[in-house]
């Protein structure tokens, strides 16, 4: 949750506060907090080391298009981007879902090469893979064609609740086809 919309509300109050340097500086520092907090914790930090770049190029739009759009659009272009490779690595026969699996749970090597486990990884892939293309038309649509407030607006009441049950049924999901898995091994 922080991370899908943490920058994003303090970028908007402090650009609604005093102007869009202060959101870009605020929102900036935000994510810079995150990944020293990440990185303190001892955590492998992917989420927040992609945060913090898109984090970065986010600042440069903002302030190189002296535009709240340029500071929006670069994290529509990024879930383009994820969605895709989200999409592409299943058709590679690397499901994304896997990699990111390992971020949380270290799974043996033996067990990620079970037909079953690649096959709950493909499928976890391809969900988040058309919810992020979705997510990135949807919220570029309204970047263009309505107000920053209700951008933001939509960004915070869609994110959060999306992010938390895709995660939740993605963990389900992943748990249950390991499990799976490793009981028709064991009986076979």
């Amino acid at each position: 949750m922080r991370d899908a919309f943490g920058a994003t509300v303090i970028f908007y109050t402090g650009w609604k506060l005093h102007g869009l340097v202060l959101g870009v500086a605020a929102a900036t520092l935000w994510t810079i907090g995150v990944y020293i907090w990440e990185r303190r914790h001892a955590r492998p930090g992917l989420a927040a080391r992609i945060g913090l770049a898109i984090a970065l190029v986010q600042a440069a739009a903002a302030l190189l298009s002296q535009s709240p759009i340029g500071y929006f659009a670069p994290p529509v272009l990024v879930n383009l981007v994820y969605g895709s490779a989200f999409l592409v690595s299943v058709a590679m026969g690397r499901p994304l879902a896997g990699v990111l699996a390992l971020e949380t749970y270290p799974l043996p090597l033996e067990i990620r090469a079970l037909p079953a486990v690649r096959r709950t990884f493909a499928h976890i892939s391809i969900v988040w893979g058309c919810y992020l293309l979705f997510r990135a038309v949807f919220r570029l649509v309204v970047l263009l064609n309505f107000s920053i407030d209700v951008y933001v607006a939509v960004n915070v009441a869609t994110a959060g609740p999306m992010i938390a049950l895709l995660m939740m049924w993605s963990f389900w999901y992943g748990l249950r086809g390991v499990r799976r898995a490793v009981l028709e091994r064991a009986t076979a």
